[in-house]
C-alpha cells in the first residue's frame, strides 16, 4: 500500500486539510500515476468521489465513469452502515456488527431492496443506456473522496474483481489506517494520500465539503465526455 499519511500530516503540501475534492484529485493523481498503470480506467463511487475521479483521471490521461455503490443501513438507524451493494454484486455485510445487532442478513431484506432500487435509479441517471466502462483485462482504480469504514469500498471491489480486472487499485485522498488494513486483501495496491490515526469524518479534512448532488454528477460526466475521455 501506498501510504503518504505521515508525510502530508507533518508538514507535507497538504499539511492538515485538503482545500476542496479537486484539490485532493490533484495530489491523488500525482500519486496514482506514480504506480505506472497500463490501459488505465477510473470509476468513481458517487457521488462525491466524482470529482476526485476526474482530477486521477486527467493525471493518468485515462477515461473515467462511475461506478455505483450504496450502504445499507441498520433498521431504525439508516446513518449506521451494516453492510453495502454495488452495482452487479451481492450485498456485503458486517458480520461482526450485525451480530453486535442481533441482526441477520435476512433481516435486512426490505432495506437491500430499496437500496438496490435507488442503486439502478442512480446508474439510469447518471449513464442512462451507455455500458460501464470496459473492466476486463484494464487497469482500474477505484476512487472516492475518503473512506471512514470503507463499507461502500468494499462492496464496489468485490463486485469488480468478478469483472476481471488486470489490477484493482482503491485510491483515496483519506481514510484511517484500520478501515485500510480491512480492505487491504481487496485491491492490488492502495493509494492513500493522508492516513491519521485520530480520523474523525471524512468532511474534517476538507475546508470545503460540500454536498454534491445528480446534477453536479451529470455535469462532471458530461464534461468528461465533451473531452473526448
Amino acid at each position: 500500500m501506498r501510504d503518504d499519511g505521515a508525510r502530508g500530516l507533518l508538514g507535507g503540501r497538504f499539511a492538515r486539510r485538503f482545500a476542496d475534492r479537486v484539490e485532493a484529485g490533484r495530489v491523488l493523481g500525482e500519486r496514482v500515476a506514480s504506480l505506472g498503470l497500463g490501459d488505465p480506467v477510473v470509476l468513481a463511487l458517487p457521488r462525491g468521489g466524482v470529482p476526485v475521479a476526474g482530477e486521477v483521471a486527467r493525471a493518468l490521461d485515462a477515461p473515467f465513469d462511475v461506478y455505483v455503490a450504496r450502504k445499507i443501513g441498520a433498521p431504525g438507524r439508516p446513518e449506521l452502515g451494516v453492510g453495502a451493494l454495488a452495482e452487479g454484486g451481492e450485498p456485503v455485510f458486517d458480520e461482526a456488527l450485525l451480530d453486535a445487532l442481533g441482526l441477520q442478513p435476512g433481516d435486512l431484506a426490505a432495506t437491500v431492496a430499496r437500496e438496490r432500487e435507488e442503486l439502478r435509479r442512480r446508474v439510469a441517471a447518471y449513464r442512462g443506456d451507455r455500458e460501464l466502462e470496459q473492466v476486463k483485462g484494464r487497469d482500474v482504480v477505484v476512487v472516492d473522496d475518503g473512506l471512514a469504514t470503507g463499507g461502500t469500498a468494499r462492496a464496489a471491489l468485490k463486485a469488480l474483481r468478478g469483472l476481471s480486472p488486470r489490477r484493482l487499485v482503491l485510491a483515496v485522498p483519506v481514510a484511517p489506517p484500520d478501515t485500510l488494513r480491512a480492505l487491504r486483501s481487496l485491491a492490488d495496491d492502495m493509494v492513500a494520500v493522508l492516513t491519521p490515526a485520530h480520523f474523525g469524518a471524512v468532511g474534517a479534512w476538507y475546508r470545503r465539503f460540500e454536498q454534491l448532488d445528480d446534477a453536479e454528477v451529470l455535469a462532471a460526466l458530461e464534461h468528461r465526455l465533451d473531452r473526448g475521455e
